[in-house]
């Protein structure tokens, strides 16, 4: 087994699950344990590290190479964090290599970039190859739920030109992405038993007219004016809940809203907009109640300029295949990171249709290249 596969295998090995607001419960949980091991293997290969505190338990690792004379300064940003483990039908931090592939949860997304990304930088610690750029690598918490770990990074005074994003892109360089809100509506009602239900005022019945204008909202967003290259804004309920008992009249209903934001569009204007709009469709808001959103990520805008001539020759070099220049529908850590001004751009191995899955895994070769895309996108965007 070659290095890359070992420590491959050591941070799949190694569970960080977000929980993804649900209850802490069990050692699995949170990047703890991962990032004292990333910790540990820096100071074994002699790379300056940080710990950058984030929330309580959950810190960013903050860890560099400098160059001899760079004229660049770039961040590689790195993810720690898992989705759960829910559904999977492999046993999820027991990695397991067969036809070319590692299996287990985050072995794509991100565990596969974050190995590639750590032998990019020692190879650069230990090289030191002659006009490279510094690079500051960052191992970043809670990239799945709510983004505070990029989001305390893009308040760094890190110093870099341009960030590399780690996210499983099949080595192609996404250059733009949707951005993300997620909130609660509530409705209130009065209980009371299901045999009298005249006597109470049932919060389910409330919130159907609720959905009723949200899919109406939708339609509209769907024919909105798009970005020409991510197409409409769009949004989804993904959750419901209510009630106590089915004999009981509910006096309460919740439901979970997802809002992808395309460039141009704020996060809290768009929040605005729909709360107006409930307003107008629905009239009088007194049993509707509005949380802030838990997740206010905003869109990548495509800022590469004259960064992305470099970056498609250091990945064809790496790769032996030109990349494609493209977006995506799903957010990263570059949406924080780019809000700054800071150009950023998404690149990494694997494929994002095997992230999340109940067999989760990665090619083997794609990881070795993009741990050589790294090195190549150092040395050759050092000037």
């Amino acid at each position: 087994m070659d290095e890359l596969t070992r420590l491959l295998g050591d941070l799949v090995s190694i569970p960080s699950v977000n929980p993804m607001g649900r209850p802490l419960d069990g050692p699995e949980i949170l990047e703890t344990r991962l990032s004292a091991y990333l910790e540990t293997w820096f100071r074994d290969h002699q790379i300056p590290c940080e710990r950058q505190p984030v929330a309580s338990g959950r810190d960013n690792l903050l860890a560099c190479f400098e160059s001899t004379s760079p004229a660049r300064r770039l961040l590689f940003d790195v993810h720690q964090d898992t989705v759960p483990t829910d559904g999977m039908t492999i046993a999820p931090f027991f990695p397991k290599v067969e036809q070319g592939r590692m299996y287990g949860r985050g072995a794509c997304d991100i565990k596969g970039g974050m190995a590639a990304m750590l032998l990019a930088l020692r190879r650069l610690c230990r090289e030191r190859p002659r006009g490279a750029a510094s690079v500051v690598l960052a191992c970043t918490v809670d990239e799945e739920f709510t983004h505070i770990g990029s989001s305390r990074l893009a308040l760094t005074d890190h110093g870099a030109d341009l960030a590399i994003v780690s996210e499983p892109t099949r080595l192609d360089l996404v250059h733009c992405h949707k951005g993300g809100l997620r909130w609660k509506i509530r409705t209130r009602g009065v209980a009371c038993h299901s045999s009298t239900p005249s006597l109470g005022k049932n919060a389910i019945y409330a919130m159907s007219r609720v959905i009723e204008a949200l899919v109406a909202y939708a339609e509209l967003l769907a024919r909105s004016p798009g970005d020409p290259i991510l197409g409409s804004p769009c949004m989804s309920v993904g959750r419901i809940e209510g009630g106590q008992s089915v004999n009981v009249v509910p006096d309460w209903c919740e439901i979970e809203i997802d809002r992808r934001l395309i460039p141009g569009e704020e996060p809290g204007e768009a929040y605005d907009r729909l709360r107006t709009f409930l307003k107008d469709r629905l009239g009088n808001l007194e049993e509707v109640e509005f949380e802030d959103p838990w997740v206010s990520m905003p869109p990548l805008s495509s800022l590469l300029g004259d960064w992305t001539s470099p970056l498609v020759h250091a990945v064809k070099k790496a790769t032996g295949r030109e990349p494609a220049l493209c977006g995506a529908p799903y957010g990263t850590d570059a949406g924080p990171l780019g809000s700054t001004g800071l150009p950023c751009v998404v690149f990494g191995p694997g494929d994002i249709a095997q992230a999340h899955t109940c067999d989760e895994w990665v090619e083997l070769d794609q990881v070795r290249q993009a741990a050589e895309a790294y090195y190549q996108i150092a040395c050759e965007l050092g000037n």
